[in-house]
C-alpha cells in the first residue's frame, strides 16, 4: 500500500494527470489535483503520515428505462464523472470513522453491532452499517478503517450520490480488507439492501449497480438476483451533442411516498393479470384486461403499466442504436421515453405540491429552446431534481445561459462518462516517465 505523501508527491509533478484526465473533463484536471492534495493532507492531519488507499465511485445517469429495475426491467446507464473520492487506511479497533468534506463532526459506526438501528435512518451511519452488514452476509471480511472523504456528486440531482457513497465504502472494505475481489454485482447489492433496509428508502438496483460497474451499460434484471450487463461501446464526446443535466433545485424532502407508489402500482396492475411483477406483460394484455386493472390498481396503474411495457423494449433499442452508433435514433428514443414518463409514468409532478413543478418548467423550456433539435427527458427518480438533455455543442453555451437565469448559476451540469478501470488510484499507473 502506498503512502498518503507518495500519492501528493505524484499529484504535484503531474506523474498522475493522465489518470486525471481519463476521470474528469479537460477543464476540470487543475482543480481536481487540488482536490486530492485536499484531501491527503486531511487525511495526514488527522492519522499522520503512514499508508493510504485512494478508491472512488462515480455518480449515475440514466440514459433510457426510467422506472423500470424494480418490475425486472431493462435499464441503460452511464456512470459520470462526479465522484466520491477517499483515503483510506485500517485500524485495529473495529469502528469505521470518516470524515466528510463539508460536513460537521464523523460518521462512526461500531461494526460489532450490524443490525438495523431504531432511530439511525436516513443517515450515512446507516448506509456504511448497511454494507458492511451485506458484506459480511456474503462472508467477506468487514473490520475498522479510518477515511476522509470528498463527495462531489451533486446531492438531490438525480445522479445517486446515495449510491455512490454506498459503492464507495464497499470498495473500501474490498481494497482494504478483500484483495479488492468484491465485484460490482456484490457491492451493488450490498449498497441497495443497505439504503432499503437501514436507510429506509425504496430503490432498485440500477443507480448501485451502475455506479460499481462503470462505463454505459445494458442491464437486464429479468434475474434480479443476477442482472445480466453488457457494456455499451460509444463516446457521445465524439457527436455533435454534449449530454448534460439540468438540476431545477427541487426538493427530494417528504417524496418517499411518491417512490414508492410507482413500485407499488406497478405490482398491483400486474398481479390483476396474475403476475408478481410486469415483466412479461403486454400491451395487448393491459387493453384486453384494462378494467380488471383498474379495480385492482386504479387509472394510474393502468398507465404506469404501459410505461414499464414500452419503456423497457425502448431501453433494448436504445441499447442497440447506440451500439451502432446511430444518434439520431437514439434521441428519437430519448423524446419518446421523456413522454411516456410525463404522460403515462406521471413522475414529473409530486400531487403534494402541485404549485411546484420544477421538472415540467425545466423540460418545456429545453424543448422551446432545442426547437427540434436534440432531445430531453426526466433524469431518475423524478417529482424532483434533475431533466437530462442532448444539446448541440454549438447552442450549449446559449442553452447554459438561457436555463441557469431561471434555475440558478450552475444548474446546467455537462457530463462526461466515466468508464471503468479507474476504481482505485494505484501509483502503478504512473511510469518511470510521469505518465500513465
Amino acid at each position: 500500500m502506498a503512502t498518503a505523501a507518495a500519492y501528493a508527491e505524484a499529484l504535484r509533478r503531474g506523474a498522475l494527470d493522465p489518470v486525471l484526465a481519463e476521470l474528469y473533463r479537460p477543464e476540470d484536471i487543475d482543480a481536481q489535483r487540488v482536490r486530492y492534495l485536499d484531501l491527503l493532507a486531511c487525511f495526514e492531519s488527522r492519522l499522520g503520515p503512514g499508508p493510504a488507499v485512494l478508491v472512488l465511485a462515480p455518480g449515475r445517469t440514466e440514459l433510457g428505462g426510467n422506472h423500470t429495475d424494480h418490475n425486472l426491467g431493462v435499464v441503460l446507464a452511464a456512470a459520470v464523472h462526479f465522484d466520491c473520492l477517499a483515503a483510506a487506511r485500517p485500524n485495529a479497533d473495529g469502528v469505521v470513522r470518516i470524515k466528510s468534506k463539508g460536513f460537521d463532526g464523523e460518521i462512526v459506526v461500531d461494526l460489532n453491532d450490524l443490525a438495523p438501528r431504531s432511530g439511525e435512518e436516513d443517515t450515512s451511519m446507516a448506509l456504511v452499517r448497511g454494507v458492511a452488514a451485506g458484506l459480511s452476509g456474503n462472508g467477506r471480511k468487514v473490520a475498522g478503517f479510518d477515511a476522509c472523504v470528498d463527495g462531489e456528486v451533486p446531492m438531490g440531482a438525480g445522479l445517486s450520490s446515495s449510491a455512490a457513497f454506498e459503492i464507495l465504502v464497499g470498495r473500501i472494505f474490498s481494497e482494504l480488507f478483500n484483495g479488492g475481489e468484491c465485484a460490482p454485482l456484490e457491492l451493488a447489492v450490498a449498497g441497495r439492501a443497505a439504503e432499503n433496509n437501514y436507510f429506509g428508502k425504496p430503490c432498485g438496483l440500477m443507480d448501485q449497480l451502475s455506479c460499481a460497474a462503470q462505463g454505459i451499460l445494458s442491464i437486464d434484471f429479468a434475474d434480479p438476483a443476477l442482472p445480466v450487463m453488457r457494456d455499451v461501446d460509444f463516446d457521445f464526446g465524439r457527436t455533435g451533442y454534449r449530454l448534460a443535466v439540468v438540476d431545477t433545485g427541487g426538493s427530494h424532502a417528504d417524496l418517499t411516498p411518491d417512490y414508492a407508489a410507482i413500485p407499488d402500482e406497478m405490482g398491483r396492475a400486474a398481479r390483476a393479470l396474475g403476475q408478481t411483477h410486469a415483466r412479461g406483460l403486454t400491451v395487448e394484455a393491459v387493453l384486453a384486461h384494462a378494467a380488471r386493472i383498474r379495480e385492482a390498481a386504479g387509472d394510474r396503474g393502468v398507465l404506469r403499466l404501459i410505461h414499464f411495457i414500452e419503456e423497457t423494449e425502448r431501453a433494448v433499442e436504445q441499447a442497440e442504436v447506440l451500439a451502432a452508433g446511430r444518434m439520431d435514433d437514439f434521441l428519437n428514443l430519448v423524446r419518446k421515453s421523456g413522454d411516456s414518463s410525463w404522460r403515462l409514468l406521471q413522475n414529473c409532478i409530486s400531487a403534494t405540491d402541485p404549485l411546484d413543478q420544477p421538472i415540467p418548467l425545466a423540460l418545456t423550456l429545453t424543448e422551446r429552446f432545442l426547437y427540434g433539435e436534440g432531445a430531453c427527458r426526466i433524469q431518475g427518480g423524478g417529482f424532483a431534481g434533475t431533466v437530462q438533455a442532448y444539446v448541440p455543442k454549438d447552442r450549449f453555451a446559449a442553452y447554459t445561459e438561457f436555463m441557469e437565469e431561471i434555475f440558478g448559476r450552475g444548474a446546467v451540469m455537462p457530463l462526461k462518462v466515466r468508464r471503468p478501470g479507474f476504481e482505485r488510484i494505484s501509483l502503478d499507473m504512473v511510469d518511470g516517465e510521469g505518465g500513465a
